[in-house]
């Protein structure tokens, strides 16, 4: 009974959230075709353009999202921690390039990246994999790379920007802290109170069931403040104060990471908010998105939380650097 209750339980909740998803699309789509029409009558066509670039946004990043946060709860609940470190090398300067690249199979969005990264310390992981591992896993995923591609149509070469740009960051990260990293700098996660008995299909469709409520509700919102900041930088914002920026590809480069630390965009949709900001260059682009799911204020938090304040502060502060001159590199290499 345990397990049919399971499996009930399962399907309902993939049924909630893919008539949630359906639902959101299908308002935002409405709201997209009704809401320029609307806004020309009652406000000013800064105020349409804005719309439109907000649903936009949205439309294009729900279902991507939708399917990260499925792929992501799925690995969480049904694939046992132990595998990480079975299949990585008993060297760390050797486990982290190891680790980083398992982020290409091993997708998960970068708020339930941090807590995968406590519980590979805690099973005995190196630090410096995990750390790689955390960095790459919400960045270089087949659903972002997908979601790139569709938000860059006939642009290949971003997609790939992407993944070498990222990957290289946190193979750099983890060679990092391999080489000055310290061990009172890290608080290491406690661990949990062992199981008496083997976890149940049940309890594992369940916590499935868990991680993709929160996860995709988590998410969700911050695709909706994500999709309003980036529609918002691109009516308000007078055209004089942004020539400044874009005029200067280091200044455009340096904004636009700054930006991705501050929307807190999911990794999923954060694409096609780049998409959206046209007047910068690819490379200012590209350091949004290799940027964004490494570093921002939600990640600071949840790190400071789960490794410590100090440990959050230098990580963070030094992943921003690396993340930036990489994608200042890439870009200028392949794009």
């Amino acid at each position: 009974m345990r397990v049919v209750d399971g499996v009930r339980l399962a399907v309902r909740a993939l049924v909630y959230v893919t008539l949630g998803g359906v639902a959101l699309i299908a308002i935002a789509t409405v709201a997209s075709v009704l809401g320029p029409a609307l806004a020309l009558d009652l406000a000013t066509p800064a105020m349409a353009a804005w719309w439109t670039v907000f649903t936009a946004v949205v439309v294009q990043g729900v279902p991507f999202l939708l399917l990260g946060t499925l792929v992501s709860a799925a690995v969480e609940a049904f694939v046992p921690e132990r595998v990480f470190s079975r299949l990585l090398p008993r060297n760390p300067a050797l486990a982290v390039p190891v680790a980083g690249a398992a982020g290409v199979v091993l997708p998960g969005c970068e708020c339930a990246s941090v807590p995968v990264a406590g519980s590979l310390m805690r099973r005995g992981v190196a630090p410096a994999a995990a750390l790689a591992f955390l960095l790459s896993a919400p960045a270089i995923n087949p659903v972002v790379l997908v979601a790139t591609s569709i938000a860059f149509p006939g642009q290949p070469l971003m997609v790939a920007g992407r993944l070498v740009a990222s990957l290289a960051a946190a193979v750099v990260m983890g060679w990092l802290w391999v080489r000055f990293g310290k061990e009172q700098w890290l608080r290491l996660p406690k661990g949990r109170t062992a199981p008496t008995a083997p976890s149940s299909g049940w309890a594992r469709l369940h916590d499935f069931r868990s991680g993709l409520q929160h996860d995709f509700l988590h998410a969700g919102g911050f695709l909706v403040v994500g999709a309003a900041a980036a529609a918002t930088f691109n009516i308000v914002v007078p055209r004089s104060v942004l020539d400044v920026f874009t005029g200067s590809p280091w200044l455009s480069v340096l904004l636009l990471a700054v930006l991705a630390v501050v929307l807190c965009v999911c990794s999923e949709a954060d694409a096609f908010v780049a998409a959206s900001l046209t007047g910068f260059s690819p490379t200012a682009r590209l350091a949004f998105m290799v940027v964004g799911p490494m570093v921002d204020l939600k990640l600071i938090a949840l790190q400071a939380g789960t490794f410590g304040r100090a440990f959050a502060l230098r990580f963070s502060a030094v992943t921003w650097l690396v993340a930036v001159t990489s994608s200042v590199l890439v870009g200028w290499w392949l794009l």
